[in-house]
Protein backbone atom coordinates (compact mmCIF):
# COMPACT_ATOMS: atom_id res chain seq x y z
CA UNK A 1 0.00 0.00 0.00
CA UNK A 2 1.10 3.59 -0.78
CA UNK A 3 -0.08 6.71 1.48
CA UNK A 4 -0.08 10.12 -0.49
CA UNK A 5 -0.34 13.58 1.28
CA UNK A 6 -1.76 16.27 -0.71
CA UNK A 7 -1.08 20.10 0.25
CA UNK A 8 -3.07 22.76 -0.60
CA UNK A 9 -3.00 26.52 0.14
CA UNK A 10 -6.73 27.84 -1.00
CA UNK A 11 -7.43 31.49 -1.44
CA UNK A 12 -8.91 33.77 1.36
CA UNK A 13 -13.13 33.08 1.04
CA UNK A 14 -12.92 30.31 -1.48
CA UNK A 15 -12.63 27.38 1.79
CA UNK A 16 -16.52 26.22 0.88
CA UNK A 17 -15.60 25.99 -3.14
CA UNK A 18 -12.38 24.25 -2.45
CA UNK A 19 -13.80 21.60 -0.13
CA UNK A 20 -17.09 20.92 -2.56
CA UNK A 21 -14.77 20.29 -5.51
CA UNK A 22 -12.83 17.95 -2.82
CA UNK A 23 -16.15 16.30 -2.61
CA UNK A 24 -16.64 15.66 -6.33
CA UNK A 25 -12.94 14.30 -6.57
CA UNK A 26 -14.14 11.57 -3.87
CA UNK A 27 -17.08 10.66 -5.55
CA UNK A 28 -14.74 9.94 -8.60
CA UNK A 29 -12.72 7.95 -6.07
CA UNK A 30 -14.99 5.26 -5.78
CA UNK A 31 -14.30 3.95 -8.67
CA UNK A 32 -10.87 4.47 -8.78
CA UNK A 33 -9.06 1.41 -9.30
CA UNK A 34 -6.51 0.79 -6.53
CA UNK A 35 -8.15 3.28 -4.24
CA UNK A 36 -8.46 2.31 -0.53
CA UNK A 37 -9.55 5.86 0.99
CA UNK A 38 -9.49 9.56 1.05
CA UNK A 39 -9.66 12.02 3.81
CA UNK A 40 -9.52 15.54 4.19
CA UNK A 41 -8.12 17.35 6.54
CA UNK A 42 -7.99 21.13 7.17
CA UNK A 43 -5.16 22.79 9.50
CA UNK A 44 -6.32 24.12 13.13
CA UNK A 45 -3.94 26.77 12.59
CA UNK A 46 -4.44 28.25 9.63
CA UNK A 47 -8.04 27.51 7.68
CA UNK A 48 -6.52 28.07 4.01
CA UNK A 49 -4.56 24.97 4.62
CA UNK A 50 -5.36 21.74 3.85
CA UNK A 51 -4.18 18.23 3.74
CA UNK A 52 -5.67 14.88 1.59
CA UNK A 53 -4.52 11.87 2.76
CA UNK A 54 -5.04 9.45 0.13
CA UNK A 55 -4.05 5.46 0.65
CA UNK A 56 -3.66 3.43 -2.65
CA UNK A 57 -2.67 -0.24 -3.48
CA UNK A 58 0.47 1.00 -5.18
CA UNK A 59 2.42 4.05 -6.88
CA UNK A 60 0.82 3.18 -10.23
CA UNK A 61 -2.73 3.18 -9.15
CA UNK A 62 -2.25 6.60 -7.32
CA UNK A 63 -0.73 8.12 -11.05
CA UNK A 64 -3.17 6.24 -13.28
CA UNK A 65 -6.14 8.59 -11.24
CA UNK A 66 -3.86 11.96 -11.29
CA UNK A 67 -3.80 11.36 -14.84
CA UNK A 68 -7.13 10.95 -15.28
CA UNK A 69 -9.89 13.18 -16.68
CA UNK A 70 -11.65 13.83 -13.63
CA UNK A 71 -8.52 14.58 -11.47
CA UNK A 72 -7.78 16.96 -14.52
CA UNK A 73 -11.36 18.99 -14.52
CA UNK A 74 -10.68 19.79 -10.44
CA UNK A 75 -6.88 20.52 -11.05
CA UNK A 76 -7.90 23.18 -13.24
CA UNK A 77 -10.92 24.30 -11.62
CA UNK A 78 -8.43 24.73 -8.26
CA UNK A 79 -5.66 26.59 -10.31
CA UNK A 80 -7.92 29.10 -11.96
CA UNK A 81 -10.37 30.01 -9.24
CA UNK A 82 -9.33 28.09 -6.02
CA UNK A 83 -5.50 28.15 -4.84
CA UNK A 84 -3.40 30.36 -3.51
CA UNK A 85 0.29 28.32 -5.15
CA UNK A 86 0.39 24.93 -6.63
CA UNK A 87 -0.32 21.90 -4.90
CA UNK A 88 2.65 19.61 -3.03
CA UNK A 89 1.80 15.71 -3.34
CA UNK A 90 4.06 13.74 -1.29
CA UNK A 91 4.39 9.77 -1.39
CA UNK A 92 4.45 9.04 2.96
CA UNK A 93 5.24 5.82 2.69
CA UNK A 94 4.75 2.53 0.41
CA UNK A 95 6.39 1.82 -2.83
Amino acid sequence: MVTVGMHYDVLPGKEAAFEGAVRGVLANLEGAGGHSRTRLYRDLDRPTAYLIYSEWADRGAFLAFTHSPAFADVTRLGKDELLAGPPRHHFLSGE
